[in-house]
């Protein structure tokens, strides 16, 4: 069966770090594709104004056309908001039945993982990859041990996309944590403000 890992996320803005990590997991894993669930809106977090989520969906399909094992999934668009992890997956494997599909998650959310809707539910049908993340509360002793997740030693990204909309906001230079692709995006939608 043909493994997928999921990457979900806001990704406001896609940058480098999202890139380097999926292509950690592509060479580091059995893993042959890596899918960016972009979410419309994350219910653990507030709209950020940056980027509205057709630009967002936009842009990350714009970055992903160079990485052929990398691709955009755009299903929570068509499903209710706030999006759930849980609800995502039911219709994923509803739609691909043939595919065994992947978590991969940063520490920061394994460690916020009991307050994510049917989480034994999605921890019982699912692996999970996960990666470290700076400044992360630590993982609750029972995930350390489940049989359904994975650490791995995969690249700290330094930078988020917080940081990143905050730099933009006080004018500070981002192009070096961009793909090309999302920096000339981001010059004719964001750096006028």
């Amino acid at each position: 069966m043909k493994k997928i890992g999921l990457y979900f996320g806001t990704f406001n803005p896609i940058h480098k770090g999202h890139l380097s990590l999926a292509n950690f997991f592509l060479n580091n894993t059995s893993l042959e594709e890596i899918w960016f669930v972009v979410s419309p809106q994350n219910p653990l977090k507030k709209e950020s104004g940056f980027l509205n989520s057709k630009q967002r969906l936009e842009l990350v399909n714009l970055v992903l056309e160079d990485h052929p094992k990398l691709k955009s999934c755009e299903l929570e668009f068509d499903l209710p908001t706030p999006s759930y992890t849980c609800t995502t997956l039911g219709k994923l494997k509803e739609i691909h039945p043939q595919l065994a599909f992947v978590l991969l998650m940063g520490q920061d959310n394994i460690a916020d993982f009991e307050k994510w809707r049917d989480f034994e539910k999605i921890l019982s049908d699912n692996e999970i990859y996960v990666y470290p993340r700076k400044d992360s509360n630590p993982v609750p002793e029972r995930f350390n041990s489940h049989p359904n997740i994975q650490f791995f030693n995969a690249p700290l990204m330094e930078i988020s996309s917080s940081e990143i909309r905050e730099l933009v906001l006080v004018r500070k230079n981002v192009q070096m944590l961009l793909p090309a692709k999302a920096f000339s995006f981001l010059e004719k939608f964001v750096f006028k403000i």
